[in-house]
């Protein structure tokens, strides 16, 4: 199985290309992929950069280049629940966008969905079980859920309480993986966000948690990443 792993910051590029063997670097003009292998399978690492412009880039030259089965997308988000705490694991079930409005003259479109696609992006549900099912194998506990996405760091409870206002079920916020998952369902491409919390803005002043999270705990909190990786590979062929 050829699985597309994309990435938006150095930081987090770092510790997830520590988890594959066999790494080479593959460098045309300004795109840079990383291949490896976990189990039986073949990995293609990308750093796509920050925000949705950026991830629907990478994603397509990923998919064009390497036509993987699986592109996850993987780091760390805000939580969106009150009830979480720092180092948990969400896992996407659905995915839409929070920035994104195309009016009522539009037709059917609801608030998140691009007119012209699905109002919500699905992730496989048997990916979402394998995922799930590491609660009570990994110290994190792993929630399962919406993901919503912009072009917006949330640093304010002001700004987390008008995403949630919206979609008061999401799990997480984050700034690509919902373009990620639009541009694999646009390619007929299987997709899953799996990503660290390192936040929960309703719960934190001005980012405080986050930068806390990348000085002292985020090498620690990617071993349950590890861990579901090598979950999905196993057997794959």
């Amino acid at each position: 199985m050829k699985i597309g792993i994309i990435i938006a910051m150095d930081k987090e590029f770092r510790r997830i290309s520590e988890l594959l063997g066999n790494l080479k670097v593959e460098t045309d003009g300004n795109w840079t992929f990383t291949t490896g292998s976990l189990g039986e399978s073949e990995i293609v690492l990308h750093k796509c950069g920050i925000g949705k412009v950026n991830a629907a880039i990478g994603a397509s030259e990923l998919i064009r280049r390497y036509s993987p089965q699986l592109i996850i997308s993987t780091g760390c988000a805000g939580g969106g629940q009150t009830s979480m705490e720092v180092k948990d694991v969400v896992v996407s079930t659905e995915l839409t966008y929070h920035d994104v409005y195309c009016g009522e003259a539009m037709g059917k479109t609801v608030y998140g969905q691009v007119q012209g696609m699905p109002a919500r992006f699905k992730s496989p549900a048997e990916l979402v079980e394998k995922a799930m099912s590491l609660n009570g194998e990994v110290t994190a506990r792993i929630h399962s859920g919406l993901f919503v996405t912009g072009d917006w760091f949330v640093d304010s409870r002001e700004k987390m309480r008008s995403i949630v206002s919206l979609f008061p079920e999401a799990v997480a916020v984050d700034m690509e993986s919902a373009a990620i998952a639009q541009t694999c369902h646009v390619f007929g491409v299987d997709f899953i966000s799996f990503r660290v919390i390192s936040d929960i803005p309703l719960k934190d002043n001005k980012a405080s948690q986050y930068h806390n999270f990348w000085d002292t705990i985020a090498d620690n909190s990617f071993e349950t990443t590890r861990r579901f990786l090598e979950k999905i590979t196993e057997g794959a062929c």
